[in-house]
């Protein structure tokens, strides 16, 4: 969430006074309005906000309406079913557990209560997970966490992440998922806060390519899915074990995708 270049910015005095001025400027006005109206369009991205519940609308609109920064991300294409797309969006653990067994990132995750996780991804940034509304193309989250740094003292935020899902077929036939996610990002912090806000351009393409890594991480899972799937389940079947039902649905998938890439690969090398 937070940016590593930070640690390496240094500001004068004359610097600071300013950043403080603009900072106590963009957060003197009331956290969030009567209505805590929110817009559908973000990113030039339509999401269904009108379905969200009055009382998170109230609590993403200080987010959203008073970022820290904002970034959009995708479309990109996931080689996976829809079906076990959504099975993973819906079982963080048992996606994060899976993806450190097999070397890909050291990703860790809990459920802490319905719709509700904890997560850390390895490199200093950990928080709580919520799900705020989902329907078959659209997700909405929110978020609450800290990065941790050798140079600097925690630090802590919260952002919005909304997610756009639609399913496809490549040139080859097999089906994927198409993703684009947009995020709004707000540090705690106002002094830190300002000074991110006038670096946007560079904290903004650090966190997208905190976003892409996640992308990139489910990517190589299902290439791993469809090469080496008796691996993946000798991984998912280690002590502690997934559960049963995970373990099923797991065995199911790979019988799917290792049918799918084999009559892809008959179509492409047939005369």
């Amino acid at each position: 969430m937070i940016p590593g270049w930070l640690c390496s910015r240094r500001a004068g005095s004359l610097f600071l006074l300013v950043v403080i001025g603009l900072s106590t400027i963009m957060y003197s006005g009331p956290a969030q309005s009567e209505t805590c109206s929110l817009p559908s369009q973000h990113i030039g991205v339509t999401f269904p906000i009108e379905q969200i519940e009055a009382h998170w609308a109230c609590r993403l609109q200080p987010i959203i309406s008073h970022y820290t920064t904002a970034n959009k991300l995708g479309p990109l294409r996931t080689p996976l079913p829809e079906a076990v797309y959504l099975y993973f969006l819906d079982h963080p653990p048992m996606a994060a557990a899976l993806v450190n067994r097999l070397g890909i990132a050291p990703y860790k995750s809990e459920m802490r209560g319905a719709g509700r996780f904890w997560g850390n991804d390895g490199e200093g940034t950990s928080g709580i997970v919520e799900l705020v509304y989902q329907d078959r193309t659209s997700r909405v989250y929110y978020l609450e966490g800290s990065h941790d740094s050798r140079f600097l003292p925690r630090i802590t935020g919260k952002a919005v992440v909304l997610l756009r899902m639609n399913p496809v077929k490549g040139s080859n036939g097999v089906e994927a998922m198409d993703s684009t996610l947009v995020s709004y990002s707000r540090l705690d912090n106002r002094l830190l806060s300002g000074i991110v806000s006038l670096l946007r351009p560079l904290a903004g393409n650090a966190e997208t390519r905190k976003l892409a890594k996640g992308v990139d991480t489910v990517n190589r899972l299902s290439q791993v899915m469809r090469q080496q799937p008796d691996r993946v389940v000798s991984e998912a079947t280690k002590s502690p074990g997934l559960s049963f039902d995970e373990v099923a649905f797991l065995k199911h998938a790979l019988e799917n995708l290792s049918h799918s890439s084999g009559a892809t690969q008959s179509r492409t090398t047939s005369p």
